[in-house]
């Protein structure tokens, strides 16, 4: 059982977490994770096997309830683009799926240092304020659904929403930063669930998991973290309408970093 003091610690993170989430469109999940696997170690059980899946498949479970709050909110501002979240959900999915396949058969090493690169040359553009030419604008229907399913496989492969992702493409493709942001929350939502079914999925008959596991659920975290998330997603909405466009670059450029050297830490230790 989780003691009070656990609990308040989770709360707080868990209201950080969403606030994010609901500010830049993203799932949380980098901030979650390690929450996850502090709080099974201050139980004594990080040294279980496979606490790390605990970890991954509580913190989708958790996005669920985030992503779904923000989007709502993000939708009571007329901030999210249906049509393109319905064009690229197919996608992504996909992606989610077919990068599960295949992760086993990469290099653990070679996929996080992909994503390092990657994001730190997308934060330093975004922080560039760099602008797209105006001609462009978002793909059709195909090119959605291509960027998607790569969105995805990077996602299933990190272990992170797509919020990291679609929102600098969306912005390259000159989507304002607010539409931009909104409808990444849209695109956030059906990752996790599909992520979270994954997890639950494959840990469904796994022996050795502690009390108040559901596959590869962490029941108590769950329950508390989402209170939590819920709650100030929406705040994190009512904050990213309230800012100008270019303090919203600056914070989501600055995430993007933040990614990138957590990344880079877990790397090199």
């Amino acid at each position: 059982m989780l003691d009070i003091q656990l609990v308040s610690v989770m709360l707080a993170v868990g209201a950080f977490a969403g606030f994010i989430a609901g500010l830049l469109g993203v799932g949380g999940g980098m901030i979650i994770v390690p929450v996850v696997l502090w709080v099974l170690q201050m139980q004594g059980l990080d040294n279980i096997p496979h606490a790390q899946h605990l970890a991954v498949g509580t913190s989708f479970a958790i996005m669920v309830f985030t992503t779904f709050s923000s989007v709502m909110a993000q939708n009571r501002k007329g901030a999210v683009d249906w049509q393109v979240v319905r064009r690229m959900v197919p996608g992504m999915i996909a992606g989610v799926l077919i990068g599960s396949f295949l992760a086993k058969h990469i290099s653990n090493t070679a996929l996080q240092v992909f994503f390092i690169v990657f994001t730190v040359l997308v934060a330093l553009k975004t922080l560039a304020d760099a602008k797209p030419k105006p001609s462009r604008s978002l793909p059709g229907l195909a090119g959605l659904n291509g960027v998607g399913t790569l969105f995805g496989m990077a996602s299933s492969w990190v272990g992170i929403g797509g919020g990291s992702l679609s929102v600098p493409f969306l912005m390259y493709c000159n989507v304002p930063v607010h539409r931009a942001v909104g409808t990444s929350a849209g695109l956030a939502w059906p990752i996790a669930v599909a992520g979270a079914a994954g997890y639950l999925y494959s840990g469904w008959n796994v022996g050795g998991l502690p009390e108040g596991s559901f596959g590869f659920w962490y029941l108590p975290a769950v329950v508390v973290l989402s209170v939590a998330t819920v709650v100030f997603a929406p705040i994190g909405v009512k904050t990213a309408h309230k800012l100008p466009p270019e303090k919203l670059k600056l914070a989501f450029g600055l995430l993007l970093l933040a990614i990138a050297g957590r990344m880079l830490w877990r790397l090199l230790a």
